[in-house]
């Protein structure tokens, strides 16, 4: 059982009949199991730990007491809560192990009853609390590791290239004339330009790569807890993103815009303009980055490439109305049905040859499921592909009057 599920109070001590008496007075809120000594409790939190919400331990206990039973039970059982029962006359000891962090709370013997029961409440909310917080954490450790994958699987490209271009230029390198003046180097050019032409390129690929890595930096910034993302007007993370992009030669002019109107056949005649995204910029700019990356990829070498990049909002009375759009719309050759109906579920590429992963849109996928929106993929064969993007309608907040968004 999963600590998050953990329910049942331990309660330990050397008498039958105290635990006996615990049991039966307690057994009509709590699940309570019992053990008459401290090897034996260590044994059923071995058994079952992860069942173990709570220990409650007496004190004096022969062979070994509770402070000892405490002691080993925080070392291998964190998740646990631990109380310790003991008389009034012991309490100094009791004191020193709330002092060494071993329990959480002292309950006096004899057991006041109502107080124990208010205790083992309050013992049973910290668990609880622990466990959303641990599940918290996790999801955001998970969201960190996938989000780091991808950044590595995205640096790779242009890195690439960028040492390619750098290994090109090695290559044509000559020797220094012994007559030219000092300091200038020589370059064999297979044709005019090619220097300038790839000094410029390597230029692109490494502010694009900068770029990566600072939205990565911002990102974990604001896992933080407490943290509030920033929110963008759609139309200007487009505009980012048409600014940035290391567009290969001639590739920039393939690529329209438009910030309201017509997203897409299915919706076009219900759209009306810009729109503000729940926060997480800096996600969203890498799910941008790859949808891009794909359409621009599967229309190379294609007769007259396009790709229509629009943004807008649904409005009107009917389901979704509010939410923001955002579709990429190229004319490339399409996917095949049988990779279409597991794109976005599972790691299939349509260009394995090319290193393709199929990680790209798993990764967009997530970070729009997390923002409550959706993607959807709708293609044919030699007629092309669009990518849409659906986020969650906006709030009476956040829609409002142009000029006033940030």
């Amino acid at each position: 059982m999963h600590a998050s599920h953990a329910r049942t109070i331990l309660f330990v001590d050397d008498e039958p009949q105290g635990c006996k008496w615990f049991a039966r007075l307690f057994a009509d809120e709590f699940s309570i199991i019992t053990a008459s000594s401290a090897d034996e409790a260590l044994q059923m939190l071995h058994e079952r730990g992860r069942e173990v919400a709570v220990l409650l331990t007496d004190f004096r206990m022969p062979v070994r007491d509770g402070i000892d039973l405490l002691t080993v039970a925080q070392r291998d059982h964190r998740h646990v809560v631990r109380l310790l029962a003991t008389a009034y006359a012991d309490k100094e000891v009791a004191l020193a192990a709330i002092n060494q962090g071993r329990v959480l709370q002292i309950l006096e013997k004899p057991f006041d009853d109502s107080q124990v029961r208010r205790a083992l409440r309050e013992a049973l909310e910290i668990v609880e609390q622990r466990a959303r917080e641990r599940v918290l954490l996790e999801g955001r450790a998970a969201a960190m590791r996938e989000t780091l994958g991808f950044l590595a699987h995205e640096l790779n490209t242009p890195l690439a290239t960028v040492l390619g271009y750098m290994d090109a230029m090695k290559t044509r390198h000559c020797a220094p004339d012994p007559t030219a003046t000092p300091g200038v180097a020589r370059i064999v050019e297979r044709r005019p330009g090619d220097t300038l032409a790839m000094i410029e390129a390597a230029e692109r690929r490494t502010a694009y790569a900068m770029s990566l890595v600072a939205t990565f930096v911002q990102s974990a910034r604001q896992a933080y807890p407490g943290a509030v993302p920033a929110p963008v007007r759609a139309s200007r993370l487009v505009t980012t993103l048409l600014n940035e992009y290391p567009f290969e030669d001639g590739e920039r002019a393939w690529v329209t815009c438009n910030t309201g109107g017509d997203a897409g056949s299915d919706t076009a005649g219900h759209m009306d303009a810009d729109f503000e995204l729940p926060g997480q910029r800096d996600l969203l700019y890498l799910v941008l980055c790859t949808l891009t990356k794909n359409a621009l990829m599967a229309l190379r070498g294609g007769q007259a490439p396009r790709l229509h990049i629009a943004l807008a909002r649904l409005t009107g009375e009917r389901p979704g109305a509010g939410r923001g759009v955002i579709t990429f719309t190229d004319n490339g050759p399409g996917i095949p049905p049988d990779i279409l109906a597991r794109l976005t579920h599972e790691p299939v590429t349509t260009r394995a040859a090319q290193g393709g992963s199929g990680m790209g849109l798993l990764f967009c996928r997530r970070v729009v499921q997390s923002m409550g929106g959706q993607i959807e993929i709708h293609s044919t064969l030699g007629q092309g592909t669009r990518v849409t993007l659906l986020f969650k309608p906006e709030t009476q907040a956040d829609n409002q009057p142009e000029g006033t968004a940030t």
